[in-house]
């Protein structure tokens, strides 16, 4: 590890430039007062606000960042970034949303940090939003909770099973709110499919058809230079090294969610990246937020053409294509449901426009994820997607890759979280942090 110190303003150069933006924010007095505008708009006064640290500034952080201050109620006032130019980037990508969105505010300097430890020393941060790669997620989550702040964190939750549970116990111990980026559960289409499930609309489920891409492969792209600015040391962070290659972290010249989410070690290709989306609102629909299926076979040629759970109440799920892309097809005794992000179809036809009644089933209602987090961290709840959820999800997720890696079927004990007899898979579960970075599992 490098032993080079890790760019951050000074806390006196920070505190000071702050009071400088706090007093300029003093002269503008609907934001000071709170209220609300003529066109119905909510004021907050700085002390109502909720402060952020932003760790990872790469396409998924500009957007939660974005969203956050969208709402009104929060703002970003530090940044953890191991990539330069990525940061600067930032920074000016929030002063221009305020210019041009006046009523949320005034921007203030904003601290930036090399290493994450030093931005969770800042004690006026209430919160962090975590959008690194996958393989920081549970290091990050975890000392993030140890020291006090609310977590935010992208889907999917943890690279590994093990990563998952240690960041629920995290959270639990430290009595922090947290929230999984799997936003569709705050989308009217997600949630009408799964009070239908629960209503038994479509009678008894038989059969669950999700297409969310290919599994992961091993790391295999050629040596790059490592550019200026970029202290690839951090970026692999609790991971042994590799080589660098731009599609793992691409230039920000390049607007594009990178490729780091292909390779087994930063992420689980399409089957956790898409399918911590999709198998998810399964999960919700089932009402297994708590557990999981029982059995994951893999695609074997024969009986088994595509990778197939089986959950303890006989419904089973596939992994496979069909006729939308990243979609949910529910199969039900007496009806269907064909679910995608801003589609619903089903059969009968009226189900999808359907009005649940106030006596039936319902899921938790969320219509907007950012500000369901602020309001569970304000009333000290659990959100929408709390860690538990997305853990679970995540980890379905993360035995599908196990059976498609060791290519035999597996028995899952989702109580448990471990394999029935089975060594090779067990040790699947977790894998080696480099010291410096290393946390229970």
């Amino acid at each position: 590890m490098t032993n080079k110190k890790p760019t951050s303003t000074t806390r006196r150069n920070f505190l000071s430039k702050g009071a400088i933006a706090a007093a300029g924010f003093m002269i503008v007095p609907r934001f000071v007062l709170g209220g609300t505008s003529p066109r119905g708009i909510r004021y907050l006064p700085p002390s109502d606000m909720i402060n952020f640290g932003l760790i990872g500034t790469g396409k998924q952080g500009k957007g939660l960042a974005t969203s956050f201050i969208g709402t009104g109620e929060a703002r970003i006032v530090a940044i953890s970034e191991v990539y330069q130019a990525k940061a600067q980037q930032m920074i000016e990508r929030v002063k221009t949303y305020y210019e041009k969105n006046t009523q949320f505010g005034q921007y203030s300097d904003i601290a930036l940090y090399t290493d994450f430890r030093e931005l969770l020393t800042q004690k006026d941060i209430d919160a962090v939003i975590i959008a690194t790669p996958d393989h920081w997620h549970a290091v990050q989550a975890v000392k993030s909770a140890e020291a006090g702040k609310d977590i935010y964190c992208e889907k999917p939750l943890a690279l590994t099973v093990k990563e998952g549970r240690a960041m629920v116990d995290a959270a639990r111990k430290y009595d922090r709110v947290f929230q999984t980026g799997s936003m569709q559960r705050s989308w009217p289409e997600f949630r009408q499919a799964a009070e239908l499930v629960r209503n038994g609309y479509i009678g008894e489920i038989k059969h669950i058809k999700v297409n969310v891409g290919t599994p992961p492969v091993k790391y295999n792209l050629a040596a790059e230079s490592i550019p200026d600015g970029l202290n690839w040391d951090y970026w692999l962070g609790p991971n042994e090294p590799v080589a660098f290659n731009s599609e793992l972290a691409p230039p920000i010249t390049k607007d594009v969610f990178p490729n780091w989410r292909l390779y087994k070690e930063f992420g689980g290709g399409m089957v956790t990246d898409w399918g911590a989306h999709m198998f998810d609102i399964v999960q919700w629909a089932l009402d297994m937020d708590n557990s999981g299926p029982v059995e994951v076979i893999p695609p074997n040629g024969a009986e088994y053409k595509n990778l197939t759970f089986r959950y303890a109440n006989g419904v089973t799920m596939t992994h496979e294509k069909w006729e939308w892309s990243n979609a949910i097809h529910f199969i039900g005794s007496t009806g269907e449901i064909k679910v995608q992000r801003r589609k619903i179809e089903t059969t009968p036809t009226e189900l999808a426009t359907r009005v649940i009644g106030e006596t039936e089933k319902h899921v938790y209602k969320s219509e907007n994820h950012y500000k369901d987090f602020l309001e569970a961290m304000r009333k000290r709840s659990k959100p929408v997607c709390d860690v538990e959820v997305g853990h679970r999800t995540a980890s379905v997720c993360n035995i599908a890759n196990i059976a498609y890696e060791l290519k035999r079927p597996l028995k899952w004990n989702p109580k448990k979280e471990s394999f029935k007899k089975d060594k090779e898979a067990n040790a699947l579960l977790g894998r080696k942090l480099r010291p410096e970075w290393a946390i229970k599992l």
